[in-house]
């Protein structure tokens, strides 16, 4: 009996620990669609990690843009980030962020154009309407910094609610070009591209100096080592990534300096 009540104690011991281990993160990430659409897309990695580490994961969709670059300056709580290169290294020497992992595909930007505003390059674009997903985007820094002359710029518009959208308000005569990131651009040869940006890393996990390093080491191998997992390919199809590479901090450097003219910017001590 008492054999039984022992080994019941052990059983009980084991399942409250093993809950006990198993802790709650949050993911930052970048409002590149609406809310809802949000939880969808990144839902799938949050499950993915999850089931590789034990621990539970949830995504934090901000409302657009305007909220993000609000709270990233405010250091609102997220123990995960998943975003492009400036904001990784804004929280990176701000606020600690160590870089774990990024997309084996670096980031670029493609000025896509309606054929027939092509001939004259970047100068038939004045005063034309370009669309993107708002400021600070890295799209939109790079957009911006495109037509650095505040006398000849085309008609900056904003209010795409994906990437992919500003594609469709070409196609629907609302805009005379968009920019999208390049992984989006190959899907539409029948628009011109205009001109290419400069490559940064690509899209990167990163942690706060709060998570524990285990936690961290956890997130990271199994990131690593996604691409080796037959089930997780929708996962990886649905981010618009081949896998991830390891991240290292000095690939960051400079990456930010595309926030330097938006309100609230200010460099790092």
């Amino acid at each position: 009996m008492n054999r039984t009540r022992a080994g019941l104690s052990l059983l009980l011991w084991l399942s409250v620990a093993g809950t006990a281990a198993a802790d709650d993160f949050r993911i930052s990430v970048e409002p590149s669609y609406p809310p809802d659409q949000l939880q969808e897309v990144y839902k799938p990695l949050a499950d993915y990690l999850g089931k590789a580490t034990g621990h539970r994961f949830t995504i934090v969709a901000p409302r657009n843009y305007h909220f993000y670059w609000r709270d990233l300056r405010n250091n609102d709580p997220a123990d995960f980030a998943f975003s492009e290169a400036h904001f990784t290294e804004y929280r990176m020497r701000r606020f600690d962020y160590v870089p774990l992992a990024r997309k084996t595909e670096p980031t670029s930007y493609v000025l896509l154009v309606d054929p027939q505003y092509a001939d004259r390059g970047l100068n038939g674009l004045v005063g034309r309407r370009v669309v993107s997903m708002p400021a600070p985007s890295l799209g939109f820094a790079l957009l911006a910094e495109s037509f650095k002359n505040p006398v000849s710029q085309p008609e900056f518009r904003s209010e795409a609610s994906s990437w992919r959208d500003g594609v469709e308000m070409v196609f629907s005569a609302d805009a005379e070009g968009a920019m999208v990131p390049e992984h989006i651009a190959r899907q539409y040869p029948n628009l011109v591209e205009l001109s290419r940006t400069r490559e940064f890393p690509g899209t990167t996990m990163a942690a706060a100096p709060s998570v524990p390093e285990e936690v961290r080491n956890a997130v990271r191998d199994a990131l690593l080592t996604m691409h080796e997992d037959e089930s997780a390919y929708d996962v990886l199809a649905e981010i618009g990534a081949s896998g991830f590479l390891p991240a290292n901090a000095a690939d960051y450097d400079g990456a930010e300096n595309v926030l330097k003219g938006f309100f609230g910017y200010q460099r790092a001590d």
